[in-house]
């Protein structure tokens, strides 16, 4: 099968042929029909995030299973799935024993200690695969593996009341979804971009309002969730600016700088700043089944796997517009 591997740090990926993998106790064979690049890529990419090289990338990968291995019970051959960043813990320790896996030390992530998606094919654990609802196209489920997961998830973890208000930061691969998703869930929805280009294009998506900083926040009646999906840390900083009291800050974003925040703001207004990852496998579930409705659309750049080179180029660059996708088949 043909593979995209990552020899060492900051090196060019390579399109090898390799040996196809053969499913273990509780496994799967999936053959990926559509695998999601994100930032996340980038950061392993260039050694930023632990991981051993040579290694295969790709944790938005969906796709159809093929071969089931021994003692898997809940997934059969046809089955249309995607794999998250999770896969596997160790079921022992007490953030397992709390439910909350994502805490586990010895967890084993796609694209991690996994092989990921950026290849023909892919072995995962049969209980971390996600069946896709009927009726949604493998290349706009692949995406929301990560990046719809993760802004839906967020704002679930935010716990909006029905009339409260959500702002967006960051009008790019998370936040084109984030939008969207606010507006589907009924929410008074506000994107905070700094690039008027996009302001036709954010109104399409649903916004209600476009606002260029904190300050356009406010006078336009403020927000009481921000989902800060920006990797500016300076445009989520100032953000906080448009927080009605006991608003929140949800940060899914990252850059490698210290979050700015004056605990007068804190304080005064009550405010919260929440760190959100994935959260809740239900989360994925619901972002899955409101895509499949209609309400959601990602945004895409498609490439062959033989193109992988060019698009993480684009996504390391911040040129796609808003998720690229590779194809193995193509």
């Amino acid at each position: 099968m043909k593979t995209a591997i990552v020899p060492s740090p900051n090196s060019t990926w390579q399109i090898k042929e390799t040996k196809t993998p053969e499913p273990g106790e509780n496994q799967v064979l999936i053959k990926i029909h559509a695998s999601g690049m994100c930032y996340t890529d980038v950061h392993q990419t260039r050694g930023e995030l632990p991981g051993d090289f040579p290694r295969t990338l790709g944790h938005e990968p969906v796709g159809e299973i093929v071969t089931i291995g021994p003692a898997v019970t809940i997934r059969r051959v046809g089955d249309r799935v995607g794999v998250p960043w999770v896969q596997h813990t160790c079921g022992r320790c007490e953030w397992c024993a709390r439910n909350k896996p994502l805490f586990c030390e010895s967890s084993l992530g796609t694209g991690v200690q996994m092989s990921g998606g950026h290849a023909e094919y892919m072995v995962a654990y049969a209980d971390a695969t996600m069946l896709l609802p009927d009726g949604l196209e493998y290349e706009q489920a692949a995406p929301l593996f990560c990046a719809g997961y993760t802004v839906w998830s967020g704002l679930r973890w935010a716990e909006p009341k029905p009339d409260e208000s959500i702002a967006v930061v960051g009008i790019g691969g998370l936040g084109h979804l984030a939008v969207q998703y606010a507006k589907a869930a009924g929410f008074k929805t506000i994107a905070l971009s700094r690039s008027t280009d996009k302001d036709n294009l954010i109104r399409e998506l649903g916004a209600d309002e476009v606002v260029r900083d904190g300050k356009g926040l406010a006078q336009a009646g403020g927000a009481d969730v921000i989902l800060g999906t920006s990797n500016s840390v300076e445009a989520m900083s100032d953000s906080i600016a448009g927080l009605r009291p006991d608003g929140r800050l949800v940060v899914m974003g990252v850059e490698n700088k210290t979050l700015a925040v004056h605990p007068f703001d804190l304080i005064m207004r009550r405010l919260r700043i929440i760190g959100s990852q994935q959260n809740d496998r239900q989360y994925l579930y619901e972002a899955l089944k409101i895509a499949a409705s209609g309400k959601v659309k990602v945004k895409t750049e498609i490439y062959s796997l033989n193109e992988i080179t060019k698009a993480y180029e684009r996504v390391a660059e911040g040129k796609v517009r808003f998720r690229a996708v590779i194809k193995p088949s193509d």
